[in-house]
């Protein structure tokens, strides 16, 4: 593990808040290529990083607070001020909340943007994960299998104490000190993302209509991040033993359902459907000249 790379002025920069910065970037890349395929201008995805940035910041601090209110109530300034409480769904929500408020406020097409930003936000996410490898953080359930790896520095450590106070089955005889080895679900998260950037990436340029790449990703991710829970080392199962990241992400599943079912409507009634992205533009472009 690796949790700082950098100290300049006495500050100290994280590898998560590396990553952090590279997942921007990465992604702003791939959405301004996402967004020249569609006719679009790629200026909107570097006006839309401070946007995304600041909602993601809000909306994890908001989600955090609503799991953790008691926390935030005896310490209001420290949660909202400290590092801490950068929960990932908060994050992607707050995100999509600024992102969509922009596209509003330039009067341009929200789910074809959503379309074109649906491949850069796996692959930031992917890239973010690795940050949280660096770090020792968001593993898993303790393993004898090869896959196995121990945080002894981590965020926190990977000790049998730490593991059995969320619920995990370690043997009695192990002392809670004792470092133990977990699922990295870290880096199967990046491989399943990347898998996923890729197949968003293949079919970005397939016969889709307006918001339905957008929802194949949610439908992927939410998926990928159901079944990743069960393996993970967490404390917060509230609801017939599901965590809250899998409640968000049966909500994702529903919101990926209203997306299609919309899209598919919008194929059967539009003459234009059926048609690659690119030719779509085209006839749109033809008809305002008429």
């Amino acid at each position: 593990m690796y949790p700082f790379v950098l100290e300049f002025a006495g500050i100290r920069v994280t590898s998560y808040g590396l990553m952090l910065v590279l997942a921007l970037l990465a992604g702003a890349a791939a959405f301004a290529l996402q967004l020249r395929r569609r006719g679009l201008s790629p200026a909107f995805a570097r006006e839309v990083i401070p946007w995304v940035a600041v909602g993601g910041v809000a909306g994890a601090k908001l989600y955090y607070i609503l799991l953790h209110w008691q926390e935030f109530a005896a310490a209001p300034v420290a949660v909202l001020t400290g590092r801490g409480g950068l929960v990932w769904y908060g994050a992607m929500l707050g995100g999509i909340a600024g992102f969509y408020l922009l596209a509003r406020l330039r009067k341009l097409p929200a789910l074809t943007l959503f379309d074109a930003a649906a491949p850069a936000l796996v692959l930031g996410y992917a890239i973010g994960r690795v940050g949280c490898f660096l770090v020792g953080d968001d593993y898993g359930l303790p393993t004898a299998s090869w896959v196995g790896i121990a945080f002894p520095e981590g965020s926190p450590p990977s000790t049998a104490g730490y593991l059995r106070s969320v619920g995990a089955e370690v043997p009695a005889g192990i002392p809670d000190w004792q470092v133990l080895a977990v699922h990295p679900t870290q880096l199967y998260e990046v491989g399943l993302a990347l898998l996923i950037f890729l197949v968003l990436w293949r079919l970005s340029s397939h016969r889709l209509q307006p918001g339905q790449l957008f929802g194949l990703c949610l439908a992927l991710y939410g998926t990928q991040r159901f079944l990743i829970e069960f393996i993970r080392a967490k404390s917060d199962r509230f609801v017939l033993g599901l965590t809250t990241s899998q409640v968000v992400s049966l909500l994702l599943l529903c919101a990926a359902a209203y997306l299609w079912q919309r899209g598919a409507s919008a194929r059967r009634a539009s003459p234009a459907a059926g048609l690659p992205v690119e030719s779509r533009i085209r006839a749109a472009a033809l008809e305002g000249r008429e």
